[in-house]
């Protein structure tokens, strides 16, 4: 496996943390799990989004910046490969969902000035999974203030990864994670195992977990 920095992503409740949790676990690599249960704004933001939705992402991008600075900055010969479940460029593509025009705007020009200073990802893994799928898992994972997103919500969360992905040459693992089960089913998990075996140039290539 060539790859030394592997970033999961996807919709909310599409599996990007088990994945990578199952990954870094397997290649023995340092884990970079996103602490959105520290923003002291999310709870908030889905009672009266238009209110929250500023602070909201300015918080994550901060967070997210310091945390990926620190972790990918710090070097450890027992763990030459991280595993991270979020891209630094989800703070973009969630504030163009949630927030109007001019904030994003200048939400973007913030963006421009950190974005060149994080190490991007050796390959991304993006875990396509159906709205209704999604719902599902949100509701398992019983977490208070996800339980009422609603579906047109989730939808243009995906429209805007998918758009994002193949506008960008970004060499992507795209997953149809319809069927997804990586801890009882041990096949997936083993089927993009074998796929970061492999070499890919820059751009989409598609796997299906049966």
């Amino acid at each position: 496996m060539n790859y030394n920095f592997i970033t999961i992503e996807g919709n909310i409740g599409a599996g990007k943390t088990t994945l990578s949790t199952l990954l870094s676990n397997h290649f023995k690599a340092k884990l970079i799990l996103e602490e959105f249960a520290d923003n002291p704004f999310l709870a908030k933001f889905y009672e009266n989004p238009q209110q929250y939705a500023f602070p909201i992402e300015l918080f994550f991008m901060a967070e997210r910046y310091k945390q990926l600075k620190e972790m990918l900055g710090t070097k450890d010969i027992f763990q030459t490969i991280t595993v991270s479940d979020y891209l630094f460029t989800k703070c973009l593509l969630f504030a163009k969902v949630n927030l109007p025009d001019e904030e994003f705007r200048l939400y973007q020009k913030l963006f421009d000035i950190i974005n060149p200073q994080i190490v991007q990802p050796d390959i991304l893994i993006y875990l396509h999974t159906p709205v209704n799928k999604l719902q599902e898992n949100i509701k398992k994972r019983n977490r208070k203030f996800e339980q009422d997103i609603p579906n047109d919500y989730l939808f243009s969360i995906q429209e805007t990864y998918t758009q994002y992905i193949k506008q960008h040459n970004i060499k992507t693992l795209f997953v149809d994670a319809s069927n997804a089960d990586f801890i009882d089913n041990p096949e997936h998990f083993k089927i993009i195992i074998n796929a970061l075996d492999k070499e890919y140039e820059n751009g989409q290539h598609y796997i299906t977990l049966p």
